[in-house]
């Protein structure tokens, strides 16, 4: 049963805080694993794995997993993302840290190992593959011409870009050995099960982590384009082989990949319609827009203030009170920093709050929250942000202009004097963007 959060008159904000709990709580692995568990197999079971939720995925597993059926392996995930582990659990697998979203020579050495661990593996064998957002930094094997350093920029240069995430993924599908299907093809002629936690517009999981189990219908000429169109260089040898077609990532059909299968087991959708479910509870029609929003942060924070206005002025399209809650995956184009200006801190969540708060005007009757699910905005430690009707007012009273803020990406610095930056740690999950806007 989904809780059902406190009415939102007396503390708005305490009422998207709950809701944005019980989306993160929906999308917890041990929550809808047990249900797309394949049996055990004849032979071993090999689990490999790579992403933000890579920890709790791994203990719920072996939480789930009969006990005295072989269980092992190797799960990559960020930093300072491993869960307590349960009392009384075993540990199966292990479990090691890397670099998120810029990847690590510790990345680097989890992807070799994998690689490793897949030799001799039989017809008899089960691989079970945990894949979750940020397993694309996380399992970083740079493909032949191509070091670490050289991945590494490419990798900072996509993420500063503005490029959409099937982009910056199709891109490192194929300067990877490990990505774009690499991976289940190197478990060949195993059976691959893959479970998933989706945090892609569209829940593709080609896309999600760079799709290291699943074949690529992408090709090596799609990312050259990708680069040319954000003007991202590689190494010449690099661009040869793209141009040649020798970086070409396992296809729809490639008979290694035969007979495998991928499972959604948490997806944006769900945890929306967990938090509109408990807004409902709580008496408060709630309206889901989109699990799939992409574009600039700012500009969306922008799009959505205008429906929230036009909600508060003449109820339109939405009677109040009520709740609009959306999702997916914006960018933040990093603008180029004025001399003397120092520089911003801040991520997706933080940005869009800024364009939102900007458009407001300090509407009456508005409040918002925007974070993301995985509990880390960005490189910060906070999730995200809150936005108030007093916002603007707050912060002309301590001299801060939101204008100049945007100018150089500073959500951070905009907030946090505001007292209205969201922490909430590692949730070790990771369905992406959460935004909710709650009209009164």
């Amino acid at each position: 049963m989904t809780a059902t959060p406190t009415p939102p008159g007396a503390d708005p904000q305490a009422f998207l805080l709950e809701l944005f709990r019980i989306a993160v709580q929906r999308a917890q692995p041990l929550h809808s694993m047990a249900r797309h568990l394949p049996p055990v197999p004849k032979g071993r079971t090999l689990v490999l794995g790579a992403g933000k939720a890579g920890g709790s995925m791994a203990q719920a597993l072996e939480a789930l997993w009969p006990q005295d059926a072989p269980l092992s392996g190797l799960v990559v995930t960020r930093y300072h993302h491993i869960p307590p582990r349960p009392e009384g659990l075993a540990q199966r697998i292990e479990l090691v840290e890397a670099a998120h979203p810029v990847p690590d020579a510790a990345g680097l050495a989890a992807a070799e190992r994998m690689l490793a661990l897949t030799q001799g593996l039989t017809e008899d064998d089960l691989v079970l593959c945990l894949i979750s957002g940020g397993g694309s930094a996380l399992l970083t094997l740079p493909a032949e011409g191509l070091d670490l350093a050289e991945k590494q920029r490419i990798n900072q240069a996509l993420l500063e870009s503005g490029a959409a995430i099937g982009e910056m993924n199709c891109v490192r599908k194929h300067l990877s050995r490990i990505k774009g299907g690499r991976l289940a093809a190197a478990c060949h002629p195993a059976r691959v099960v893959t479970l998933t936690i989706s945090d892609v517009p569209g829940d593709d999981p080609s896309v999600i982590a760079s799709g290291p189990t699943v074949p690529d219908a992408s090709s090596c000429a799609d990312a050259l384009a990708i680069l040319d169109r954000y003007r991202i260089a590689v190494p010449a040898a690099v661009r040869a082989a793209l141009e040649a077609g020798t970086l070409e990532t396992p296809k729809p059909g490639d008979a290694r990949l035969a007979g495998h299968e991928v499972h959604l087991i948490a997806t944006p959708q769900q945890s929306l319609e967990a938090a509109a479910e408990a807004a409902r509870a709580a008496g408060v029609a709630a309206h889901v827009l989109s699990d799939e929003i992409e574009g600039e942060s700012r500009e969306v924070g922008k799009v959505h203030a205008a429906l929230a206005r036009a909600v508060a002025r003449r109820g339109q399209p939405f009677a109040r009170p009520c709740v609009i809650l959306s999702g997916g995956e914006t960018t933040v184009s990093i603008r180029p920093r004025q001399p003397g200006a120092p520089k911003g801190r801040g991520g997706r969540a933080g940005e869009f709050c800024m364009g939102l708060a900007q458009a407001l005007q300090g509407q009456q009757g508005v409040w918002a929250l925007a974070a993301d699910t995985d509990g880390i905005d960005g490189v910060e430690d906070n999730a995200g942000a809150r936005v108030a009707p007093d916002t603007l007012a707050r912060a002309a009273a301590r001299g801060l202009r939101i204008a100049d803020h945007l100018d150089r990406n500073d959500a951070y610095g905009f907030f946090e004097p505001l007292g209205d930056l969201v922490f909430t740690g590692p949730t070790n999950t990771n369905v992406n963007d959460f935004r909710a806007l709650l009209i009164l």
